[in-house]
């Protein structure tokens, strides 16, 4: 989720563990015996309960996880990714593109041909110029503050700031309606994946300006806006305008989705337990930790859902802060940690499992390593205390931490705070409303000491969404910022651009899995843990299959659907 590149391993960006995008695939009735994978019936409207907000509807502005998953059901891109119920759903597979690109024999150079019968929901259609327009915003100051791929791989001019600002984007050609030419900075073998993104999607030339499209939406998809509450309820209906001959990837089952947004997290779970009403159509994210024990009668467990993790929950120290420019400082931090007291305030290894590396083993290129080490991963005082002690702070420090204003997320700053405590580090927490945490951390001059918050691959099938949005110094933004360690080191930097250039994607992510470690001995964050997925869908909800790279591994939206319309 996948920060706006931290992408919340949930579903809406509900009540979960953090982070915008391996794992996935579909699960059989065996995952919980609900008939979770029947075919949906045309009609009904699915009910999305959920705790927060999204960051953005703009997705110029935002991507994460819970977000980048409302999206696809009313934006499309030139690609997408395979739905769920795929054979390979971590596949980009061509959207509003005929095909996946064609791309020059020097790499340099990526063509897509539009489909016909392409239009927004007033019935215009999505021409090329569209498309490069909407991707254009991506680079405006202000509103391009979501995903980072397009800025950091097209060859757009250096001064160019977007079509509000600059104009036209001269690396991006229109021959046609139909055709869309992008010029690349370097080769990158795994552009169709950059133009999947969030904010690849098209919108009529001269929109979208300022504040626009905080409230607003001009749909591509299968749905369109009919009422949004901020903070409140969110009621999508169907787009006539979209054409399903058009779409391979969104089922559109339902005639309508709502989301029902600031609810309590025990308040969801009490609703989803009892599943009266509306509710047998109701979807949400985990369950809290103290209702898990609740699920174990025989009706209940007949509907749990489990899903793998494929998100790391780390905390970045900020290498520009006092003390914490010092390695010996952040490694004796990596020390001190208790994951496993992580874990418990998460909700146990149900909910979540220790993690000492960035890739998560379901992730192409994860290596298994620990570089600070502790028996039973409980914490090394002792070799935190001797760091600290070279460094010239025997006697500790005070550092502050931001962490989301959600319970589970304090219970792990207390973690934090408590594991510290040990080596005199006493840590203050700064809680930040769930909304707009994933946008004020990412801006360098509100971020404080650390942060704890997550990673998701944006697209599952290679690394190279993991290590480069974290730790390429030279992609540290005044807004949108994904390095919040702010390190910049060359010998990090050189070793990315040589994986990048790697046209063997397999190789590439055994060196990314190598980086990893190099990375991690500089120590610029601290690992936590993995979370994983438990919910507890509606009775009369079916379609469920897990998306990576789409729902940063909780339910994709786009199979959803009801057994019966006609019920709830």
């Amino acid at each position: 989720m996948k920060l706006h590149r931290i992408t919340t391993a949930v579903i809406a960006a509900a009540t979960t563990l953090a982070l915008a995008a391996c794992g996935g695939g579909a699960q059989d009735d065996s995952s919980g015996g609900g008939g979770f994978t029947a075919e949906p019936a045309e009609g009904g409207t699915v009910h999305v309960l959920q705790n927060a907000d999204f960051s953005y509807l703009d997705p110029a502005r935002g991507w994460d996880g819970g977000v980048n998953n409302f999206y696809r059901l009313v934006y499309r891109q030139l690609t997408t990714s395979a739905p769920g119920s795929a054979e390979d759903p971590n596949e980009i597979v061509p959207d509003l593109a005929e095909s996946l690109g064609e791309v020059s024999d020097d790499g340099l150079t990526w063509t897509y041909t539009l489909k016909d019968g392409l239009t927004f929901e007033n019935g215009d259609p999505i021409t090329s110029a569209e498309v490069k327009f909407g991707i254009s915003r991506a680079w405006d100051p202000q509103i391009g503050i979501g995903s980072p791929y397009l800025k950091q791989v097209v060859d757009a001019p250096e001064d160019y700031q977007g079509p509000y600002e600059t104009g036209d984007l001269p690396t991006i050609e229109t021959p046609d309606d139909k055709t869309i030419v992008f010029h690349l900075k370097e080769p990158f073998p795994e552009f169709d994946a950059v133009v999947s993104q969030v904010n690849a999607t098209p919108f009529p030339e001269g929109t979208g300006e300022g504040d626009e499209f905080i409230h607003e939406i001009i749909a591509s998809g299968p749905y369109k806006l009919a009422e949004y509450v901020p903070g409140s309820t969110i009621k999508l209906e169907r787009n006539e305008s979209w054409d399903p001959a058009t779409d391979e990837v969104r089922a559109a089952k339902p005639d309508g989705w709502e989301f029902t947004i600031g609810l309590d997290p025990a308040t969801i779970d009490e609703r989803l337990i009892a599943g009266q009403g509306a509710d047998v159509n109701a979807i949400a994210g985990t369950v809290q930790p103290a209702t898990l024990p609740r699920l174990q009668t025989p009706q209940l467990q007949e509907r749990i859902l489990e899903l793998p993790g494929i998100c790391t929950t780390y905390m970045s120290l900020n290498t520009t802060k006092q003390h914490l420019d010092d390695v010996r400082v952040r490694q004796a931090i990596s020390y001190a940690i208790d994951r496993n007291a992580i874990v418990n305030a998460s909700g146990g290894t149900q909910l979540g499992e220790p993690s000492t590396t960035i890739l998560p083993s379901t992730v192409a290129g994860h290596k298994d390593f620990d570089l600070y080490p502790s028996q039973d991963g409980s914490g090394d005082v002792a070799a935190a205390q001797q760091l600290l002690d070279e460094a010239g702070l025997s006697d500790g420090f005070t550092m502050t931490l931001d962490i989301r204003s959600q319970e589970s997320m304090q219970a792990q700053g207390e973690a934090v705070q408590q594991a510290l405590e040990r080596i005199g580090i006493t840590v203050e927490l700064n809680l930040i409303d769930t909304s707009t945490y994933y946008e004020t951390i990412g801006t360098p001059s509100q971020q404080n000491d650390a942060a704890i918050t997550g990673w998701c691959p944006d697209w599952a099938s290679s690394a190279a969404t993991f290590i480069p949005p974290l730790f390429d110094g030279r992609n540290i933004y005044e807004k949108g910022n994904a390095n919040l360690a702010q390190i910049n080191d060359p010998e990090i930097n050189a070793r990315i651009d040589e994986i990048k250039a790697m046209a063997d994607i397999d190789a590439a992510n055994e060196q990314w899995g190598d980086l990893d470690e190099q990375i991690l001995e500089q120590a610029p964050i601290v690992p936590l843990m993995v979370a994983k997925t438990v919910s507890l869908p509606g009775e009369n909800v079916t379609g469920l299959f897990s998306s990576a790279n789409a729902a940063t591994g909780g339910i994709d939206y786009v199979g959803v659907g009801l057994k019966d319309p006609e019920k709830g």
